[in-house]
């Protein structure tokens, strides 16, 4: 059996005396979109948060492709292919779009294979082609957040992770963010995606973990999860 490409095991994270993540256990395998869905404060950013270096575990285990996190500093892990797309965008706002989507590729050095990834982005997203010398600062949400989505792409990520993509954003841009998101996963990327949007994490992944107050309360197929009665009430609006 092949083994995960993204393995958490008892991951406990602590802000000060707050615990924020108890002892949580998941995968991800090569060529999935796994969601990660819960309420406000569940821990579904920590658990980004934690894999990116960015915060301590007070405990567990991380393993990327072989590796094992604990060794690798925060700087080093996109260059292992595992890459944070944060949520609120985080795109400089003084920068060119141009300029923001070359600070996705500092990690590479295959200076074709980013010259040819610039392309695929401007394909996927022609609005970023058509205000390449734009300051970042300037666009709209949902223009900041192709941005900040092919800033991801340029790190050449093997697991994309992604915090709320859909936040603040209109139904109809929701609507294309997510599609190429499928797009994305169909061209090999792998997608561990945190969403407070439950109907859209559910319809485009396939395997879904259910995050209440730090801990793991369910997890499964995304059909599985969708038809739970604590989900449909809690998350998706419908009548247990």
């Amino acid at each position: 059996m092949q083994d995960p490409l993204l393995k958490i095991e008892g991951l406990s994270v602590s802000y000060g005396a707050v615990g924020a993540l108890d002892g949580l256990s998941l995968h991800v395998m090569r060529g999935e979109i796994v969601c990660l869905i819960g309420a406000n404060g569940a821990g579904k950013t920590t658990c980004l948060r934690a894999l990116s270096g960015l915060v301590e575990p007070r405990q567990g285990q991380m393993s990327f492709d072989g590796h094992d996190l604990a060794r690798a500093a925060a700087h080093e892990r996109p260059g292992l292919g595992l890459v944070h797309c944060p949520e609120g965008r985080g795109v400089v706002p003084d920068m060119t779009v141009l300029e923001n989507l070359e600070l996705g590729a500092w990690v590479r050095s295959d200076k074709e294979g980013a010259a040819k990834d610039l392309e695929r982005v401007k394909g996927l997203f022609p609005r970023l082609a058509d205000r390449a010398r734009q300051k970042a600062g300037t666009l709209s949400g949902g223009e900041q957040q192709m941005l900040a989505l092919g800033r991801a792409l340029m790190a050449a990520p093997k697991l994309l992770m992604l915090d709320e993509p859909s936040l603040g954003l209109a139904p109809q841009v929701v609507e294309d963010i997510f599609g190429t998101l499928t797009g994305i996963n169909r061209q090999g990327v792998t997608v561990l995606l945190v969403e407070q949007n439950a109907h859209q994490a559910l319809a485009v992944s396939g395997r879904a973990y259910v995050l209440e107050s730090g801990r793991l309360l369910l997890h499964g197929s995304s059909a599985q999860v969708a038809a739970d009665a604590r989900v449909r009430q809690a998350y998706l609006g419908v009548d247990a």
